[in-house]
């Protein structure tokens, strides 16, 4: 069996293939029409057929049928995400390096980092607790929670919002487990607890990359792109986000560097599938946030 030394090597090279996801595409058109709500994605991405069509809003197509479309384009995303390798811009090589060296780092500290916590019950229990905000079970809701409020307020970027979701949420799970039948990384609590690659009892629990991490960084991902603003959505569904890759290292399930990985894949992928399905004349139209935040004054009102 290789030694850890040797491992480290093919786990920051899968992370550096897939912090590029569809880097080095053509440049996106300025889609952010009309009062520029949402901000276009940070990669270069060239823009696909969105999500929400001006044929679906509302009555024309039906509730389900943008949904009828969404196996086309996961077929497309996965073929972008897979071969981004080959199209990658030389301006954007530098995610290369930023996110693999910082995956290279929290591997070669993962052990001691571990050893550094209390590792008491309590905090297994607690942090437990707080990462189920980053499974399946929590964050598929939520998604539909968006498109099914959105359908009958007939806000469309509440809708839209789902179904990017949607979209990111399942890409993000083909690419997860792919990964992870590649590296089979033991996680904190198996074997020797070393965290060895190609070292784990099945393939299938690998710890390399965190699941939680990328499906949570993804989502966050994708709605702090549609709602930049009022600032403190951004801000919040990012330290949602923290706090549930945290808790998986406090749960003792991850290491630093599986959600390192994670993080960086899922905010990847989220920041794509935005980048691709984004419908620009949503833009028109102030966010559910800013309504609210027009009838909200802060401090004192001056007459």
């Amino acid at each position: 069996m290789l030694g850890q030394d040797e491992m480290k090597l093919p786990a920051v090279l899968v992370l550096s293939t897939f912090a590029t996801i569809a880097l080095g595409q053509t440049p996106p058109e300025n889609n952010a029409a009309g009062n520029g709500t949402s901000q276009r994605s940070t990669i270069e991405v060239k823009p696909g057929p969105p999500a929400i069509k001006q044929k679906d809003i509302w009555n024309e197509t039906g509730f389900f049928h943008p949904f009828v479309r969404m196996p086309k384009y996961i077929l497309q995303d996965q073929k972008s995400i897979w071969t981004s390798p080959f199209h990658t811009a030389t301006q954007d090589t530098k995610w290369w390096a930023i996110f693999g060296a910082a995956t290279a780092t929290f591997i070669a500290t993962d052990q001691y980092f571990v050893k550094q916590l209390p590792n008491s019950s309590s905090q297994v229990s607690v942090s437990t607790w707080a990462s189920r905000f980053g499974s399946a079970y929590s964050l598929v809701p939520l998604s539909a929670g968006f498109y099914m409020i959105g359908t009958a307020k007939h806000d469309e970027r509440f809708r839209e919002t789902g179904l990017i979701c949607f979209e990111t949420l399942i890409d993000t799970s083909l690419v997860v487990e792919t990964v992870k039948l590649a590296t089979d990384r033991a996680r904190p609590l198996q074997g020797d607890g070393e965290g060895h690659f190609e070292a784990g009892p099945s393939r299938w629990s690998s710890g390399f990359p965190s699941g939680h991490a990328i499906s949570t960084w993804a989502m966050a991902s994708v709605i702090a792109h549609q709602y930049p603003h009022p600032r403190i959505i951004p801000i919040l569904a990012y330290a949602a986000a923290t706090t549930v890759v945290a808790a998986r290292v406090g749960a003792r399930q991850h290491f630093p560097g599986d959600v390192m990985a994670g993080s960086a894949m899922g905010w990847f992928i989220g920041d794509y599938v935005y980048g691709r399905r984004h419908n620009g004349e949503l833009d028109h139209k102030p966010t559910v946030a800013q309504r609210v935040m027009d009838h909200v004054r802060i401090g004192a009102q001056i007459e």
